[in-house]
């Protein structure tokens, strides 16, 4: 592992232009027949996918988000989640990288002005990758940064350190969180090549081994006033920025699921008796069901969270986080068991290291640990009970 002091710049052709929501679940299946391939290789050996991230950028993929009214598709979350889900099914860590991404393009959809939201997203339609930089080891509270952002003649100046930044080893593009001086929370948009950011390479999980997450210190960089988006609108009332980055957390543990339960099916086919044994048909029943469940929890979830975009209210989109909340602890939970029935299952020759089929329970256990599900259960819990609408606004 080593440290990345800049990025150079690349000059690409002209991305794909999708123009329907049937057209992205299509380039998202032969993408993902394509990363497939060699995504336990990349796993084992952690072969960073800089080819593949670009031929995502390339296919369309990351602008389908942007609204119709600046030339994207305004794809519904349904098909955001699916699409995430189908890549994740390939591989995971390449499935997860763009969750910050698509949480970048939700906080322009919400709170940018008109000139940023022509910029900003006529750059993701040219196929420019965001990465969003919210957490800090340092925090008391998950939302609560020391980061700040500080007026500096016609710009400003930002110091501090942010971590776990997933897919920040693949960004063109770094949306920061940060205090002003009125301790309101800012988003400034700034290149990768900015003079004082340094990205290091410092990801050592045993799961999700290759989804480009990283460190960022940012050393006295400048920010454009213009770059700068007002984010504490997100904190202040419900929105569906955490919506949005939920849902695909929900997509990326849906497609471990189906990943896992494939590999299952195929080692208990081929094996001697197992296919015929009543035990390991009643629980590949169990875990078919728990990935039906899922599946339908977050379509539904998904289109909780296209009515509160639609529809603004408060109510709306605490009733979206709610629903997106069940649906992502439902996918963890199916993709544990899944992955945990695949060893049950197939046998002592799964577990061979040549075969790398572990990687399954790996990227579902570090997946889940990111984000942990008892916090999940407690937010539902004291919605429910107490009538305490979940924060919003964090990753």
């Amino acid at each position: 592992m080593g440290s990345i002091s800049q990025f150079a710049g690349k000059t690409r052709p002209a991305p794909r232009h999708i123009e329907s929501e049937e057209e992205a679940l299509t380039v998202a299946k032969d993408l993902a027949f394509r990363f497939a391939e060699r995504a336990s290789e990349r796993d084992l050996e952690r072969i960073l996918p800089h080819d593949e991230l670009d031929q995502l950028a390339q296919s369309g993929l990351l602008a389908i988000s942007i609204p119709s009214e600046y030339e994207g598709i305004d794809v519904s979350n349904v098909v955001l989640a699916e699409v995430t889900a189908i890549l994740s099914e390939a591989d995971s860590s390449i499935g997860q990288i763009p969750q910050g991404h698509f949480h970048a393009l939700e906080a322009l959809r919400q709170y940018a002005t008109e000139e940023q939201k022509q910029f900003f997203f006529g750059r993701a339609r040219a196929g420019d990758r965001f990465s969003s930089a919210i957490s800090e080891s340092s925090e008391k509270t998950i939302g609560s940064p020391i980061t700040r952002i500080i007026g500096d003649g016609a710009g400003y100046r930002i110091n501090g350190r942010k971590e776990y930044l997933t897919g920040i080893l693949f960004a063109d593009w770094i949306a920061i969180s940060a205090l002003d001086a009125t301790e309101l929370m800012t988003l400034s948009f700034v290149p990768r090549t900015t003079e004082g950011v340094r990205i290091i390479d410092d990801w050592d999980s045993f799961g999700q081994r290759v989804n480009g997450s990283g460190t960022a210190i940012l050393e006295n960089i400048h920010v454009d006033r213009s770059s700068v988006v007002p984010y504490h609108r997100a904190f202040g009332r419900q929105t569906t920025i955490g919506s949005v980055g939920q849902i695909i957390n929900a997509g990326v543990d849906l497609g471990i699921a189906r990943a896992a339960f494939r590999e299952t099916l195929e080692y208990v086919r081929n094996g001697a008796d197992s296919s015929e044994d009543a035990l390991a048909i009643a629980k590949i029943g169990e875990v078919a069901i728990r990935l039906e469940a899922a599946t339908a929890l977050i379509e539904y979830a998904g289109l909780k969270v296209d009515t509160a975009q639609v529809d603004p209210t408060e109510a709306h989109a605490a009733e979206a986080s709610i629903t997106v909340t069940a649906a992502k602890v439902l996918a963890a939970e199916a993709a544990l068991e899944a992955s945990n029935t695949l060893f049950d299952l197939a046998g002592a020759a799964s577990t061979k290291v040549s075969q790398n089929l572990d990687r399954y329970w790996r990227n579902a256990r570090a997946h889940a640990s990111q984000d942990p599900l008892r916090r999940k259960h407690h937010l539902v819990g004291n919605y429910h009970l107490n009538g305490v609408r979940p924060r919003d606004g964090s990753l």
